[in-house]
């Protein structure tokens, strides 16, 4: 994942997805770089080309608040991506104690899963393994069993392409979710990545630098055995445990969705 230059990646790919006639810039003939040059992209956010060029080699990988705002600005970065930004800039926070394992689920989460019959849920990490689930869930999809790991199933594993009749879009969300969510000093983070990036898809993905949280959104699943669900899926952070995520999938009351789900047990 870069983690030694994050900040750097991230600055260099956003720069390069900026048309120059969107950013105000004049293109006379032909370019040797996409989207903005780097003293395009220096004056734009009112900063010297030399400081952005220490910048993305990682020279430096601290700018203040007002160099953040002043490069979001001129990257046209939404929210979320403004967001990551300012987390990749952030300092590398000192040793503190040893915490519990983060790959485990409270009892009273597991009890909570167990008690939402009929509603797939389950609970992942930041770093997108699947730690628990209930039995809707693990109905919906293999990939929700514990033990496997999201974003390797859905590039990885043939069978996630089938599952989602949206798998584009899908796989996009996650990509940008991982980038989002996940750890990039985490080593495990990079050896994830490393493997996904055996398939093509991913690392098209990866390389647009892409960052959005999971969100509540409509997700369509085309099940072997109940046909196919719309289902809105919603994402709740664990109190006390704010690496762990819950994600529960609900349908419409008296759709064909809720129906569906009836029988998948």
């Amino acid at each position: 994942m870069a983690a030694d230059n994050a900040l750097g990646e991230f600055l260099k790919a956003r720069r390069g997805r900026v048309p120059p006639a969107r950013a105000g810039l004049p293109d006379h003939g032909r370019r040797r770089v996409a989207g903005l040059r780097r003293d395009e992209l220096a004056r734009l956010a009112g900063i010297s080309e030399p400081y952005l060029t220490r910048l993305e080699q990682g020279v430096d990988q601290h700018p203040s608040p007002q160099v953040l705002r002043a490069l979001a600005r001129a990257l046209e970065l939404d929210d979320d991506a403004c967001a990551h930004l300012f987390a990749l800039a952030a300092p590398t926070p000192a040793p503190g104690p040893v915490r519990a394992v983060e790959s485990e689920v409270a009892p009273d989460v597991h009890q909570l899963l167990d008690a939402w019959a009929g509603t797939p849920a389950y609970v992942r990490d930041r770093r997108f393994d699947v730690l628990a689930a209930n039995k809707w869930a693990r109905a919906l999809a293999p990939m929700y069993e514990p033990g496997h790991n999201l974003a390797r199933d859905m590039f990885l594993d043939p069978a996630a392409r089938q599952l989602f009749p949206d798998w584009p879009e899908i796989a996009a969300q996650t990509a940008a979710a991982l980038r989002a969510e996940a750890d990039p000093r985490d080593p495990r983070v990079g050896g994830l990545v490393a493997e996904l990036e055996a398939d093509e898809d991913f690392r098209r993905l990866w390389a647009r630098h892409d960052a959005r949280p999971s969100r509540d959104e409509l997700k369509r699943f085309a099940h072997p055995a109940v046909g196919e669900l719309a289902l809105r899926r919603q994402a709740l952070t664990v109190g006390g445990a704010e690496q762990q995520v819950i994600i529960v999938y609900l349908a419409a009351p008296g759709s064909p969705s809720e129906a569906a789900l009836a029988r998948l047990l």
